[in-house]
């Protein structure tokens, strides 16, 4: 049996089916303790985060061996430069990283892999993609969202011997969930998976033989240009003995049927190989399926939890080369009569960039080591660190260009050339650009935190507002919410943040009171519990589609964990004798930078422009002010606004370029 060639481009779905999809791909249990649950939910647990968790003293010496070895290896053979010039990574350079083991840090030994923790390999990540953003971007698709972490947490046995050795060392995987049709809303992902009639249930974890069938379009494959190894999201039709659904495979890249149709090109992370794939009638054996038929979607949200980690890393990366840059350039350049540091306007943003970058390093590393210790879960943790990473990581990269001025809008070759400093400050910009959309736009991620932040609520009373539950389940769920907010909201009113002796620890002599930031945490959690809770009450069924709303409640949510997470850092390393007085310094100046926003922030949750903007969004959609368009020249080309992707035949070059 082959995969039809009239498989429409993309399956027709309501708002509401694809919600479904969504919800049942979620972790739907909490079995371990989450501080930033908790934090949501007004409930300031910093039992849970402090003392800073530390990693064990055999993962810190094998960490840091390799940390040296890596550092050595990109000062003498990585050209950052050269990868820009040319838009493209050098193979003896993919194969040096192959050699040191760079492929397999987060693999286990017994695999070949080097076995990193967390902690090391987003410090690894961060060290490498400051050498070049294309590698750091290489290295962590092949990790974090490519073959090894689902076959690591999903994976059978076999698959494992299998396919892990080769990860390791010498093969690059890549992830294809995106299609020319589909973002973020899976639910319409076109590409099918039919199975031939093997004789056994795919939806059991048994196997008797029979392949699948692959046919399908992939877009923005990162690593899918010369990629060795493919894991492949594919809805497989339900039939007798399959229960289909959106099912995870892992293909061969060489497989006979695959055709890598285009290399895309970026405005920045110009060296990364992400292209367009095309499968037609690509035989899958059933025994490289990882999971049960219809896990696809869960398998891929669950291994970005800590997958997400690996982006704020390398901006944590970007963070400390700006301030590098900013501390230097700032100290040398004169306006005035003394150094353009010296001036406010400057230094302003000389301590946003150092006390933000303080602030980055401490959410990512707690996060990771919470990863590595898997006491707690991090699911919305991750999130947070990923979506705060991206975009403080991009207001961090603007800042240094403004501090350049002139020069950092001029590209490193230009300033070469005509005698001065090379400093990339402009494609470190273009390359930042990215991170506020991969694996989950800034927009998704609000939405997916937002659901997780208020799971609490729609436990107990989610069948309230469910216009599809029938009265006598309304009536039930009535009863449980009552009790709950019974217990819950009279904890809103008053805490520990109200009495001035709480969080003693943290107010040390010599050192700036972090005590006073902590209990401001504790304060801002339960009026952000208070505000969801009213917003609940107010929109009730609706509250999903106030993304504006539920944005700015995320938001809050991630400057008190970065505040929390500051604050702890900052012990932690005044307990170890570790830079504390300094510590303490940056953590306080970002607390009070922070505490600025958090207020705005509250501010514009019932003070805004919400609801005038939809009206004016209807106007713009209705042609209202096609008037204001005038007097201008559109320079886009000609072209539909979404590529074909018919299932079928590949039309034109195999662009797949093996590492040699």
């Amino acid at each position: 049996m082959s995969a039809p060639s009239d498989i429409p481009q993309a399956p027709k779905v309501t708002e509401r089916e694809a919600r479904q999809v969504a919800e049942a791909a979620r972790e739907q249990d909490w079995r371990k303790p989450s501080f930033a649950k908790e934090l949501f939910l007004g409930r300031f647990r910093l039992d849970l985060i402090h003392p800073h968790p530390l990693p064990a003293p055999d993962d810190v010496r094998r960490g840091e061996a390799f940390l040296a070895r890596l550092r050595e290896f990109c000062e003498t053979h990585v050209d950052g430069a050269l990868i820009e010039r040319e838009a493209r990574i050098p193979d003896e350079v993919i194969n040096g990283l192959k050699e040191l083991g760079a492929l397999g840090m987060k693999i286990e030994t017994k695999y070949g892999g080097l076995g990193l923790t967390q902690v090391y390999y987003n410090k690894a990540l961060a060290l490498a993609g400051s050498a070049s953003p294309s590698i750091g971007a290489l290295l962590s698709a092949h990790q974090s969202i490519g073959v090894p972490q689902p076959l690591k947490m999903f994976g059978t046995q076999d698959q494992k011997d299998a396919f892990l050795p080769r990860l390791a060392r010498t093969d690059i995987s890549a992830f294809l969930l995106t299609e020319p049709d589909v973002g973020s809303d899976p639910a319409r992902l076109a590409t099918t998976a039919v199975p031939e009639d093997g004789g056994t249930s795919r939806s059991s974890g048994a196997e008797s033989g029979g392949d699948y069938v692959l046919d399908g379009v992939k877009l923005w494959t990162t690593n899918g240009v010369v990629a060795d190894l493919l894991v492949v999201m594919a809805r497989v039709p339900a039939s007798e003995g399959h229960k289909g659904g959106i099912t995870a495979f892992v293909v061969e890249a060489d497989s006979p049927g695959i055709t890598v149709e285009h290399r895309n090109s970026f405005m920045g992370l110009r060296g990364i190989e992400n292209g367009v794939t095309r499968f037609h009638e690509v035989r899958v054996p059933a025994a490289n399926r990882i999971g049960p038929e219809g896990a696809g979607l869960k398998i891929a949200l669950t291994t970005l939890n800590t997958g997400r980690l690996s982006l704020p890393a390398m901006c944590v990366g970007v963070g400390k080369w700006s301030l590098k840059i900013a501390r230097e350039w700032s100290a040398v350049r004169e306006q005035w009569g003394r150094p353009v540091a010296r001036h406010e306007a400057v230094g302003s943003k000389i301590s946003f960039i150092a006390a933000t970058t303080f602030a980055l390093e401490a959410v990512v590393d707690l996060s990771s080591q919470m990863a590595d210790e898997s006491r707690n879960d991090i699911r919305i943790e991750a999130a947070l660190a990923k979506l705060y990473g991206s975009e403080m990581g991009w207001l961090i990269s603007d800042e240094l260009v403004q501090i350049r001025g002139g020069r950092g809008f001029e590209t490193a070759a230009s300033l070469a050339a005509r005698g001065e400093r090379a400093v990339p400050a402009e494609q470190m910009l273009r390359d930042m650009r990215i991170n506020r959309i991969f694996e989950g736009s800034t927009e998704i991620m609000h939405l997916l935190i937002a659901r997780e932040a208020v799971d609490a609520h729609l436990k107990v009373a989610g069948d309230i507002i469910d216009p599809d539950k029938a009265l006598g389940d309304k009536a039930k769920a009535g009863a449980n919410a009552a009790g709950f907010y019974a217990r819950w909201l009279p904890k809103l009113v008053s805490g520990p943040g109200q009495l001035p002796n709480s969080y003693g620890e943290f107010r040390v002599p010599g050192h700036p009171d972090l005590s006073a930031h902590l209990r401001y945490v504790e304060r801002s959690s339960r009026k952000l519990a208070r505000s969801t809770f009213y917003a609940m009450s107010r929109w009730q069924g609706r509250m999903e589609t106030k993304q504006g709303f539920l944005g700015r409640i995320v938001d809050i949510g991630a400057e008190l964990f970065a505040m929390s997470a500051a604050c702890v850092r900052a012990e932690h390393l005044r307990a170890d004798d570790d830079h504390g007085r300094e510590a303490y310094q940056l953590a306080d100046v970002f607390c009070r930078q922070s505490r600025i926003r958090v207020e705005e922030l509250f501010n514009r949750l019932w003070s805004n422009t919400d609801d005038i903007d939809r009206r004016v969004v209807d106007g713009v959609l209705s042609g209202t002010y096609t008037w204001l368009e005038e007097g201008v020249i559109d320079p886009s080309g000609d072209g539909p606004w979404i590529a074909d992707a018919t299932p079928g035949p590949a039309t034109g070059e195999n662009v797949h370029r093996p590492i040699r």
